[in-house]
């Protein structure tokens, strides 16, 4: 499917491309597409290409003179028709204690929403949520697929301290901190894997296009998994999905 795409000045060095302002899973694979076409195109002087939920950033290592030409060149990459392997993309499986010991926020949820901490959990681990990108920290998932119902707003006031491996919800998205960080979103939940590690060969364990499912654990079974994610033998549950 191809789209109406907008093609921006960014700078004196980088072009931002557009999708439509919507988190899609067509969108996603139509820019991840694209990105493999510009990265195998042999374009001069590109180092770097970055995407989040609808658009590509092109950082080049020189001056760009005449952006329409570069526009041009990239337009026309885009409309190749190239035969496309699709890539294999992973289900990953995550545990979650949504205690209260760790879902500290739970309670004013549900209290605002009318509804039991159960209910919400249920729905939180129910959903299969699409990987759109990592940000903001090393290892944060960008994810898509919160169900509308969870939708909540982040904190007027951010905490200054989030415990690593928080599962929280802020407006309409879900997603884990990897570290200990400040951060306004609601904790709902803590998972005992590391979302990053940079002893590891791949320090974050998921890409784009993988998916992630959480389900429900004890507060002893998280205790018993942390002990052997430490200890890093941890063996963590996925399956290959299609795209």
């Amino acid at each position: 499917m191809a789209f109406n795409l907008v093609y921006k000045r960014y700078g004196e060095r980088s072009i931002l491309i557009e999708w439509p302002s919507v988190i899609d899973k067509k969108i996603l694979f139509d820019a991840l597409v694209f990105k493999d076409k510009i990265l195998n195109s042999n374009i001069e002087f590109i180092v770097n290409i970055n995407h989040a939920y609808n658009s590509l950033l092109i950082t080049y290592s020189k001056l760009i003179i005449y952006f329409k030409n570069q526009f041009s060149a990239l337009k026309k990459i885009y409309n190749q028709k190239i035969t496309y392997t699709q890539p294999k993309f992973k289900q990953w499986n995550i545990p979650v204690c949504y205690d209260a010991v760790f879902g500290i926020d739970l309670e004013t949820m549900a209290l605002a929403k009318n509804s039991l901490k159960e209910d919400i959990i249920k729905r939180h681990s129910q959903a299969i949520y699409t990987v759109y990108f990592i940000g903001f920290l090393p290892g944060f998932l960008y994810l898509g697929g919160l169900h509308e119902t969870l939708h909540f707003p982040r904190k007027e006031t951010p905490r200054l301290k989030i415990e690593k491996g928080a599962v929280a919800i802020g407006g309409n998205q879900t997603g884990v901190y990897p570290n200990e960080s400040p951060g306004g979103w609601n904790i709902i939940g803590n998972t005992p894997i590391s979302f990053f590690d940079v002893k590891k060969d791949k320090p974050c364990f998921a890409k784009s296009g993988d998916s992630i499912k959480f389900y429900p654990i004890s507060l002893e079974k998280h205790h018993e998994i942390k002990t052997l994610n430490d200890a890093g033998v941890y063996q963590m549950e996925s399956e290959v999905i299609n795209g």
